[in-house]
């Protein structure tokens, strides 16, 4: 879905407002959940989630703490729903067997980088982790969900956006009222710079919660390129400040909803526009999944890594999760 502009603006918006109802009754049945308690899984169990819906670059922070835990001699497998997808598994994800429409585009993201199980049951799909070989699973997502009990969980805010009005859905993006989530939080991934999430860091720091602090890398040569860029994540104005700041010539930009599915229409007015203007059709690598193959190498792809400095105490928190008995 695309955010509505409301989200963004003073709380006291009469659109949020009128939906408070709505809010208030969608909060309180997402905190008597989220306050369940989870069944321990056989390996310790690393969750990656955020406040809000939409993205908050969960993808690349648990791609960045599998990196992590490997270098501390632990061997990880991705844990997902499969939003976006068909399957309700425990599958593993194959990315040369499965596709966009089964599994979701972050899944075969994930399954580039280690093992990965889509499973809408949390427990199931725990134990099919540990049947591959897992001694510890990063769980891409699944703050709010209760089915599993978490050794650490860590919420990622994108610095630029916050949490927007601070309301609850769907009055604002918050998923569950924020009082009710820093209980279950045991620190945050602050993505990127800005006000809206210093706000966030300085909650956090009241809590006694650590604030890891990080920033996506781009990856290529993109000095003087001239290029078209569209994508359809949580944000996807922060994807075209990233090629601009890379030193690409941005001539155009579209924006589409999180998870789109890119249709024909869609593909056919982009190359004809990309040919318009005489530029490079450019995408993130969760879009670029989710094209035909037909289409596909036709547009290159803005990779970004996670990089969190500094790293001690993040290492830290994971080190003890590991000594899980």
């Amino acid at each position: 879905m695309r955010p509505p502009a409301f989200w963004n603006a003073a709380p006291g918006h009469p659109a949020a407002r009128a939906l408070a109802p709505l809010a208030a009754l969608y909060g309180w049945r997402s905190v008597v959940r989220m306050d369940r308690p989870g069944v321990h899984a056989p390996c310790p169990v690393i969750c990656v989630g955020n406040f809000t819906l939409g993205g908050a670059g969960k993808t690349p922070t648990a791609l960045a703490l599998a990196t992590m835990l490997r270098d501390l001699g632990a061997a990880p497998a991705f844990l997902t729903r499969g939003y976006g997808g068909c399957l309700t598994g425990p599958v593993r994800v194959e990315p040369d067997r499965h596709g966009a429409a089964e599994t979701g585009d972050e899944p075969l993201l994930l399954a580039r980088h280690a093992p990965t199980v889509v499973a809408r049951d949390r427990v199931a799909g725990a134990r099919q982790c540990v049947a591959l070989g897992a001694d510890v699973i990063v769980m891409d997502d699944g703050l709010q969900n209760p089915a599993l009990a978490k050794d650490l969980a860590l919420a990622v805010v994108d610095a630029g956006a916050g949490l927007g009005n601070g309301r609850v859905f769907p009055a604002g993006p918050l998923r569950v009222s924020l009082a009710r989530q820093w209980p279950h939080v045991h620190g945050i991934v602050l993505v990127g710079d800005g006000a809206p999430g210093e706000a966030v860091a300085e909650d956090a720091a009241r809590r006694g919660l650590p604030v890891h602090r990080a920033r996506l890398v781009p990856g290529g040569d993109w000095d003087g390129r001239r290029v078209l860029a569209f994508a359809g994540i949580g944000r996807p104005e922060k994807m075209f400040a990233t090629l601009r700041a890379a030193g690409a010539d941005v001539a155009g930009t579209w924006a589409f909803p999180d998870h789109h599915p890119y249709r024909r229409t869609d593909l056919d007015a982009l190359a004809a526009e990309a040919a318009r203007l005489g530029a490079d059709l450019v995408t993130t690598a969760k879009d670029h999944v989710r094209l035909p193959p037909d289409f596909s190498g036709r547009v290159a792809v803005l990779p970004v890594t996670l990089e969190i400095l500094p790293t001690t105490a993040l290492v830290a928190q994971l080190a003890t999760s590991l000594r899980r008995s």
